[in-house]
Order: structure tokens, then sequence, then C-alpha cells
């Protein structure tokens, strides 16, 4: 169920879907890049340049098309850090140049491609920096005419998805929940990302393939689980019975998921629980951890079991830490530490 990078894994998914690459750029390129652009020719390209230094901050895609009438190719840069790079224009000028070098030490052209830079960008703060390469280059902005034409320099697109309003996202399903979920996915108000989420969920109610729809939906959902980090067990569940009513056919999924994603935090808490059991004793560990599970699932505890959860030993902790999704009620943990 854990995602290593599920701002990536989202991204290739849904932009990756040439179809939606093909409306994200429909509806967002200017008028006038978009007339030199042949939609019907756009292909997804396997190269990506991102080096595994920079993996957990960006992501890439490549589509080639017909831009003037020749060869050329689309570069969107994904930036999912959640603060602004100022070097990204070096970062793009840099991957333009290994799309040229491949070209042509490998394939032998003559003549190198329109390379097209596109950033998407979904950050908490709003994109503050120029979009130019010169912008970077001490006194470029002051140099006369002529001497700027011997500095590369070159202006790439930028979309800040996290100063979209809702009426801003256009496009078919898939693209609307692509920009809705980047936009609020680091908002810090579980609230606000629970709406978000159930947003996206009723874009699904406009496909006419279901399974399509539930194949898509299994990508929302563990990527809000994984990514979104403000959802509580308390969202989740208010999630999945709005799921059973706005989308039926996801509801078992939104479950499943679920379980996997409360089962993977118990792990992880059961294993900062040891680690921090070497410090303080292994009982008295795995003791706070399962207070807070259950406090988290059902609210405060009775003082007579949380007494009996402090006082048990390891083997009783194991079995109630093993078992805490099966409960119905708080109750049921009598069952391993009497």
């Amino acid at each position: 169920m854990k995602i290593q990078n599920p701002h990536d894994k989202f991204f290739k998914e849904s932009m990756g879907n040439t179809e939606v690459a093909k409306d994200f750029l429909a509806n967002y390129l200017p008028a006038s890049v978009m007339q030199v652009i042949e939609l019907a020719t756009l292909q997804p390209e396997k190269d990506s340049f991102i080096n595994t230094s920079l993996e957990e901050n960006f992501s890439d895609l490549l589509f080639s098309a017909d831009i003037g009438g020749r060869e050329g190719y689309l570069y969107f840069l994904f930036e999912h850090k959640s603060y602004i790079d100022s070097g990204i224009a070096f970062q793009l000028l840099k991957y333009m140049m290994e799309i040229w070098d491949l070209k042509r030490n490998k394939e032998h052209a003559k003549e190198l491609p329109v390379v097209i830079p596109i950033v998407i960008y979904h950050g908490k703060t709003e994109w503050n920096k120029p979009t130019n390469l010169g912008s970077m280059l001490n006194g470029y902005e002051e140099l006369p005419v002529e001497e700027k034409k011997l500095v590369p320099s070159f202006e790439y697109l930028i979309y800040d998805i996290s100063s979209y309003k809702d009426e801003d996202i256009k496009g078919i399903a898939h693209t609307r929940i692509l920009l809705t979920l980047l936009r609020d996915i680091h908002s810090g108000e579980s609230t606000k990302l629970r709406q978000s989420i159930l947003r996206a969920v009723y874009f699904l109610e406009e496909l006419d393939n279901r399974e399509s729809g539930i194949g898509y939906f299994k990508t929302i959902m563990r990527y809000v689980l994984s990514a979104g980090r403000a959802l509580t067990k308390r969202d989740i569940h208010m999630i999945i019975r709005e799921v059973e009513n706005i989308f039926p056919e996801g509801s078992e999924l939104a479950m499943t998921l679920a379980d996997q994603w409360r089962e993977e935090g118990l792990q992880k808490g059961i294993e900062e629980g040891i680690e921090k059991g070497k410090q303080i004793g292994k009982e008295e560990a795995l003791a706070e951890v399962a207070v807070k599970q259950l406090t988290e699932r059902f609210g405060k505890l009775p003082l007579d079991i949380k007494v009996a959860i402090m006082q048990a030993d390891s083997i009783g902790l194991g079995l109630l830490l093993s078992n805490i999704f099966r409960y119905e009620a708080v109750e049921d943990v009598w069952k391993y530490i009497q």
C-alpha cells in the first residue's frame, strides 16, 4: 500500500494517459502555441531525464508531436515539492540538452527538434519566480538587444495549480480530478481535502465506462491515502460513507484500501513503539501505541481499560494490536488483556 513517491505515481498515471495530456494541452496552452501543435500526433515517449537524486522533487513526461509541421516535443516537468525551486529554468535547460543529445548522438538526427518546456507546480505558496533562463544570469536584462543575442535564454510555460480556483479547472473528468487533487493535497485542513476528494469522485460520474472509473478511483484513493497527511481516520470513514452514495461501485474498494492504510499506520506505530521501547521498555512502548490507536478509533478511552492496557504484558498487547481492526466496540479489548 505504501507508495514511495505518491505525487510522482499519481501524476504519471494521470498525465501519462495520452487523452488526458491532449485535454490538458487543449484547455491550458496559449492559443498561439496550440496553433502550431498538431494534437492528433501526440504520442508518449518512454524517456525520462530526472536523475535519482532529484526524483523526490521532480517528475517528468515527454511527448512527441508535430510542431509547425515538423517533429517536435513537449516536455512536462512536474515539481512536487511544497516550495518553489528558483533554479527551475536551469534544470529545464539541462533536460532539453539531454533530449537534443539523444536525438543527435543516438538517432543521428541532422536537425534538432523544437522542445516546448511546460512546468506544473502544486506547492503551498504561489509561484513568484521569473519564467525565463535570462533571469538567472547576472545583468542579462540590462544588456543591449544585440548583446542579448549572444547569450542563451528561453521562456517556459508555468502552471501554478496551487492558485487555481474551482472555476479555473477545466477539461474532461480525469483532467479535473488530477488538477483538483494536486491543488489541495498539501492542504493542512482535513475538511478542505475531504471535500476535494469527494469533488473528484463526483467527476467520475461523468465517465461512460464504469470499469475505467473504478480503475481511476483506485488511483485516486491510493494517492490521497499515501499523500493526504491532513486526513484522519474519521475523515476516511466519512469519505467511504459519501462514496457509497456518489460512486457505489467504488465503496468496497475504498474500504479495502482504507483498511490497508490503517494497517500500515498501525505497523508504523508498532515499529516506532519498538524503537522507543529500547529506551523505555517494550511493554510500555506497545501500551502507548495501543492507547493511541484505540483513542483514534473510538475516542477517549474509559479509565479502567486504559489502566488495564498499561499493565498488560507484551503477549497480550501483541494480540490486542494485531486484532485492533476487528473490534466493533472498545470493550472488545478485554478479550486480550484480562
